[in-house]
């Protein structure tokens, strides 16, 4: 971004994954946390990735962020080969079955923030060790106007002490339903988040697959459905996506109201259910903000009701 303050910083994975679903299979097709977070926040605000990929990362692969306001200065490219994934989803496309797993340069990942990056107003950690987060946090040269978190229950089991020492650092933490329990001890939602309220983030977002997202604020709460799709694709990044969309619409916003996180939940979702359409991010890659806008409208529409 040429050294100009950056607006909203991404910390996370650029990938490659295999993909078998009941629509078909694809190889070495882009993932990875960071890149679905960019693809769909880029349509709300400028975000800079911070990432590693290996050698096998080719121009055709960049160029999937060009064009956008997306920067790159923070995408490191190292001699080895790009994290892979595989895996596999049956007919239950909540949860996929991981065949393989290759973290290859990722392994090594230590983020290393360009200096204009350390001045973000807005800091998301992708879903990595704890502890990198807490680096990432510590590299800021001032507090970013809010701190978002996403993290996963191999974290919360098997490091749960550095996971807590982020936590009192951030504001938003996005998790599924299996983590927020895990992580609160608490079955009831309503009972999690006051738990995880009390380690750190004022806010939760609990993502819940087809059964849509719950938000939890200080103010209110929401809780807004899935987008009714006719088929289902590709699910995988449909988290990461939300968060994009969530959290991009968010960095427009002058505060934090129960009003525009209501608004963004739905825009994440939205943002989500294009991504789940096809597989990969071809969705993201060709979506403009009219269907956007379209989308948005018809989803807002469908859940709106009269006061009684």
């Amino acid at each position: 971004m040429n050294g100009a303050p950056v607006s909203l910083l991404a910390v996370g994975s650029v990938a490659f994954d295999d993909l078998e679903t009941p629509s078909g299979r694809r190889e070495k097709i882009l993932g990875g946390s960071a890149s679905y977070f960019s693809l769909s926040a880029s349509h709300f605000r400028s975000v800079d990735i911070v990432a590693v990929v290996g050698e096998d990362f080719g121009p055709e692969h960049f160029q999937v962020f060009a064009g956008r306001p997306i920067g790159l200065d923070g995408l490191a490219q190292v001699p080895g080969k790009s994290f892979q994934w595989k895996g596999i989803y049956g007919q239950d496309l909540n949860e996929a079955k991981t065949l393989e797993t290759h973290l290859n340069v990722f392994a090594g990942f230590r983020p290393e923030l360009p200096i204009a990056s350390r001045e973000a107003s807005f800091l998301f950690l992708g879903n990595i060790d704890p502890v990198l987060q807490l680096e990432v946090v510590k590299q800021m040269t001032r507090r970013p106007r809010w701190i978002a978190l996403d993290t996963m229950n191999f974290w919360i089991e098997g490091s749960k002490e550095a996971l807590l020492c982020v936590l009192k650092e951030i504001d938003i933490l996005l998790v599924n339903e299996t983590e927020a329990r895990s992580l609160s001890g608490e079955r009831n939602l309503v009972k999690a988040y006051q738990k995880i309220q009390a380690l750190g983030p004022r806010i939760l977002v609990v993502k819940r697959g087809e059964h849509g997202v719950s938000l939890f604020t200080p103010e209110g709460y929401f809780m807004a459905p899935a987008y009714p799709l006719e088929e289902v694709h590709d699910p995988t990044g449909a988290g990461d996506t939300f968060a994009g969309g969530f959290l991009g619409y968010l960095a427009t916003l002058e505060s934090l109201d129960l009003e525009g996180m209501k608004q963004a939940t739905i825009l994440g979702t939205v943002m989500a259910s294009f991504t789940v359409e096809a597989f990969g991010t071809a969705q993201l890659e060709t979506l403009t903000s009219a269907r956007i806008q379209e989308r948005s409208r018809h989803f807002s529409s469908m859940i709106r009701v009269s006061a009684f």
